[in-house]
Parts: C-alpha cells; sequence; structure tokens
C-alpha cells in the first residue's frame, strides 16, 4: 500500500469441499471474503501476494491455483472448472454488447455448440435457470435493474456447469421470492460432483443451502461448522457468530456493538476482543482455530444457553 504498509486482508484460512457440498462464507463487509475468492481465481491486484496452497482438484486433473499462470487459469480454470458468480455484475458483463449475446458466446465457448438455432436455444435455458426473463435478453447491461444484472451474472456462471462454482453475494439485489429460487437453483447445480462455494451476507440463503458455514471476522475463520449445528442446537461457539444471528429480525434482532477493525490496523490479539463481553486478559494473543471454533471463550451449552 502508499507509504510502505500493508494489509493482512486473508490471514490463515483452512478448509476443504467435497463434490456435492456447499460451504457458505459469512461475515460483515470488508472481512475478506471476496478477496479469498479472487485470489482463488488469480484475480487480485498487482500489488497484492500470497502465500500457502490451493489446490484444486477435479476428476484426474489438479491445478496449485496460487501459482497457476493466468494463461492456464484464463484457459482451462474460470469457467470450465470454476464458475464465478461476481459481486458486482455491472463489472463484468460487457457494456456494448445484449445479454443474449454474451450468453451465446459463452455457450459456444464452453460447450462447443456453434448451430445458430442450437446456441440461441441453450443461451435461452441457461437464462431460464437464472430466472432472467427471456423478453430481456436483447437489452444491454445499462437498461437493466441491479437484481436482473446479477441474475444475467448467474446464468453465464451456471453455462459450463463448472466442477466448482464460486457464488460472491449471488442474491444482492434481489426480492425474497427471487433470492429463494436464485438459492434454489444453485443448489440443483450442485449434483453428485459439483460443489459450491457460497459467500453471502444474506444468512437465510444460507440455511437454505449450505451443508457447513465458515464465518469470518478480520480476515480470519473464526468458526467453520456444521450447518444444522449452527443454525439449530447448539448454535454458534464464537462469540462473534452467535451475535450475527441474533442480529436477525427472526431472532433475538439485537445488533453487534461496534465496528470492525480496519484490516491495516488490527489488534495484537483477538479482533473481536473490543466488541466481545467476554474478553479477558487472555483474549491479548490470538486464539488458533481448534476443534472448528477460534476463541478463548466460546459459548458453550448449559449456562450459555441464555445467549441462544
Amino acid at each position: 500500500m502508499p507509504g510502505g504498509r500493508s494489509v493482512a486482508a486473508v490471514t490463515d484460512v483452512t478448509f476443504a469441499m467435497a463434490p456435492g457440498e456447499c460451504l457458505a462464507l459469512v461475515g460483515e463487509s470488508g472481512c475478506g471474503k471476496s478477496v479469498l475468492a479472487s485470489a482463488l481465481l488469480g484475480l487480485l491486484p498487482g500489488n497484492a501476494q500470497t502465500a500457502g496452497r490451493a489446490l484444486l482438484a477435479a476428476g484426474s486433473a489438479e491445478t496449485e491455483l496460487l501459482t497457476a499462470s493466468e494463461a492456464e487459469l484464463a484457459r482451462s480454470v474460470r469457467g470450465r472448472r470454476i464458475g464465478l458468480v461476481p459481486q458486482s455484475p455491472a463489472a463484468h458483463l460487457t457494456p456494448v454488447r445484449t445479454v443474449r449475446s454474451q450468453l451465446e458466446e459463452t455457450v459456444k465457448e464452453l460447450t462447443g455448440i456453434t448451430r445458430r438455432a442450437e446456441l440461441r436455444a441453450a443461451a435461452e435455458r441457461a437464462a431460464g435457470r437464472a430466472a432472467f426473463p427471456p423478453d430481456h435478453l436483447d437489452r444491454h447491461p445499462h437498461q437493466l435493474s441491479g437484481g436482473l444484472a446479477q441474475r444475467a451474472a448467474t446464468a453465464l456462471a451456471l453455462v459450463g456447469d463448472a466442477p466448482l462454482l464460486l457464488a460472491d453475494e449471488p442474491t444482492t439485489g434481489l426480492d425474497r421470492p427471487l433470492v429463494d429460487r436464485t438459492v434454489d437453483e444453485l443448489k440443483r447445480h450442485l449434483g453428485g460432483d459439483r460443489a459450491l462455494l457460497m459467500i453471502t451476507h444474506d444468512l437465510e440463503a444460507a440455511e437454505r443451502i449450505a451443508d457447513r458455514v465458515a464465518v469470518m471476522y478480520a480476515g480470519r475463520i473464526v468458526e467453520l461448522t456444521d450447518a444444522p449445528r449452527f443454525f439449530g442446537a447448539p448454535g454458534p461457539r464464537h462469540p462473534y457468530a452467535r451475535g450475527l444471528l441474533d442480529a436477525l429480525p427472526g431472532r433475538a434482532f439485537a445488533p453487534l456493538p461496534g465496528m470492525p477493525p480496519e484490516l491495516g490496523a488490527l489488534p495484537d490479539g483477538c479482533a473481536f476482543a473490543a466488541r466481545c463481553d467476554r474478553a479477558t486478559a487472555t483474549c491479548t494473543t490470538v486464539p488458533e482455530l481448534h476443534d472448528g471454533v477460534a476463541c478463548h471463550h466460546q459459548v458453550t451449552a448449559g449456562k450459555d444457553a441464555r445467549h441462544a
């Protein structure tokens, strides 16, 4: 960064995904979720540095994503083995071409279909999967609402039936019925050999589709657990994760106090300590992720049931 500063946008994140599984990655804005997605697809800005491994194994092919060349990512990963529903669809749609022409080009590139009638039909089927209205296919991106642009981007991402679909806020700008329909279509995409990493603020959507939930805070995963345990009993064990659920209108509707720390000025210990009513002197050290939770004072059953 300017002045020689650095920002640890994502730190010590570790998880694995299996075919047929949906992992929901949740957390407040600015916690590093989208940066993680960009790292997996090789879309980080030029001043970013990465360390560690990100192994994509689909079929007999294995690719180390963090060290793969741009040519390899463009030729054999993006669209083909990892489909992307972008957080900002307007930035990913070509402004001077209609939605139909972009869908047809994607179908041709990823499926090999070349006959005009078949291309047209395949593009319309792709639009239908994302609930994109057929009478809007011949419109340009600037003629679409935010919700329609989101559905167009989702349709493009589904064309290749990639083994891994990475959906970054796929329900942004959609009303509740369309959120449910989009989530259900993403769930159908999973099949037996395809996985979904869904980045979302919408915990209701996550509950509808996720097999597991990973909660990020200040660049770290602070809880990783099965979705039924997270949304049901006994509930989240990290105070921050429990606070996210308690803030929902259908639950306690209690807002989390304070604001997340700036990633460029993280405290030495637990990044959530300043907002946590459980914090003690122990929290001056960073808690490691152990048994799916990174907290010195995790919520447990029994005496902590009042927090549920």
